[in-house]
This record gives structure tokens, C-alpha cells and sequence, in this order.
């Protein structure tokens, strides 16, 4: 009985939330697309962290930072992060101090508002079932990486099912290792509890952006993909908080 109550209460918050949430992403999505058509996305990164900031708190989500914000000056940056919910390119965006582009789903593309507005960000679509094409995705991103654009990546590739991390691809350690970028490990906590997966509802809540070292070209150059991506799936979960990694049998 206490649970169906619950589930009752927490669904009449969501239908509440819901409708700020989604006035607040499409207003701001406008405004931003506006504002993009007389300026370069390059110049708007104050406004983007504000528009993030404004979805975020539409949805009911505070937000902590901690750690230490990379200055833009010192970048190219490649930010990697546990992709716990959909709130998460809106935390890391609302976050860090420079304009940042991103590989992410080729269907996220075709999808109303969403699709236009990460075009207009000079995202990259990666096509993960075909590797040809995935390789060609990422050889973009090199290559405007050596231009000095950072960019955001969830290296597990889609949002977890449990909470827990799940296992990350190699692309975005194949990209670090070819180009030498400085890469930013990000943490998350609590954006799974905000919005799952496998749940329409929002919940309210505190999430909590933790942002690591920068890891440097210099420590990892000499690593293998494999020893790297471990590397930096380690000390994600570590920022996060999860302690249910298990050591990847390649690397003893």
C-alpha cells in the first residue's frame, strides 16, 4: 500500500513537472537557435551554460558542481562522462566554461528541435552498427579537435539500465590517443534517480557534477586503447561514485 502510494504521488509530481520541463527546453532551444543566426555557437557559451541551467531547474534539478572547471584557454578538452539519464548533456553543457561540440546517436538527428539544435553545435552523428561509417565519424571529430574544439562524449555510448556504469567503447580512446587532447573525466551522481531510462516520470532532485584531474597527453601517450580506456573508466567511476567495476580481462 505504502509503495502504490508512492508510485501515485511521484507520478502527480511528474505530470507537474513535465510541462515546465518542456516549456523550458523549448523556449530556450529557441532562444539559442535566434541567437545562434546573428552569432557563432563558438561565442554563446555563456548563454548555452544559463539556457542548461534553466531546463535543468524547469525539470526540478539542483545543481552541485565540484572540482576544479578547466579554463577554455588550456583546451582542446575531451569530456567524458557515465551517461546516467537524458539530463545529462545539459548538466556537463551547463558546466564547463568553453564552447564544446559532441559525437553522439545519429537518430538523436531527426528528432524535432533536438535534431536541429546539436546540428547548429557542429555535433558529429556516429552510426555505432557500422563500423566504417563510426571510424569516419570520428575521424571529424579528430580533425576539429587539431582545429582546438572540445568536445563531449559518453564513452558507455547509450544511458545505463541500472544505475551502474556500463562497459565504454574504444572510439573515444582511439580519438584521444591519435590527437593528444587533454581529457576531462566528469562523474554524475544522482541523475539516474532524476529520470531513468525505463521511466517517463521526472523525479526532483540534487545532482551532483563532479569534474576530475585533467588527465594529459603526456601521462596516457604510452598507453595502449585498452589500458586507457580502463584507465579513465576507473577513475569516472571513482567520481561517481560506483564501486561495481570489475577489471577488464585484457589488462592485468
Amino acid at each position: 500500500m505504502i509503495d502504490f502510494l508512492k508510485n501515485i504521488s511521484s507520478s502527480i509530481i511528474a505530470i507537474i513537472i513535465w510541462p515546465f520541463a518542456l516549456i523550458a527546453f523549448v523556449l530556450s532551444a529557441g532562444i539559442y537557435l535566434f541567437a545562434s543566426l546573428f552569432i557563432s555557437p563558438k561565442r554563446l557559451n555563456r548563454l548555452a551554460r544559463f539556457l542548461c541551467r534553466f531546463i535543468l531547474l524547469g525539470a526540478g534539478q539542483i545543481i552541485k558542481v565540484e572540482g576544479e572547471i578547466p579554463d577554455s584557454k588550456n583546451g582542446p578538452h575531451l569530456y567524458l562522462f557515465n551517461h546516467q539519464s537524458m539530463l545529462d548533456q545539459f548538466l556537463v553543457a551547463g558546466t564547463v566554461k568553453e564552447y564544446i561540440s559532441a559525437v553522439g546517436g545519429d537518430f538523436q538527428f531527426s528528432w524535432p528541435i533536438w535534431g536541429r539544435l546539436i546540428k547548429r553545435l557542429g555535433a558529429i552523428p556516429i552510426v555505432r552498427e557500422n563500423l566504417a561509417k563510426a571510424i569516419y565519424s570520428l575521424t571529424l571529430a579528430e580533425n576539429e579537435i587539431r582545429k582546438g574544439t572540445s568536445f563531449l562524449i559518453s564513452p558507455e555510448g547509450t544511458r545505463t539500465l541500472t544505475g551502474k556504469m556500463g562497459e565504454f567503447k574504444k572510439g573515444p580512446f582511439h580519438l584521444s590517443l591519435n590527437t593528444g587532447v587533454t581529457i576531462i573525466p566528469i562523474g554524475l551522481i544522482g541523475a539516474y534517480s532524476s529520470k531513468k531510462l525505463n521511466d517517463w516520470r521526472i523525479y526532483p532532485g540534487r545532482i551532483t557534477v563532479r569534474v576530475g584531474n585533467p588527465v594529459y597527453k603526456n601521462y596516457y601517450k604510452k598507453m595502449s586503447v585498452e589500458e586507457l580506456r580502463y584507465d579513465i573508466r576507473v577513475k569516472i567511476a571513482v567520481l561517481c561514485e560506483d564501486d561495481s567495476i570489475i577489471a577488464d580481462d585484457n589488462i592485468k
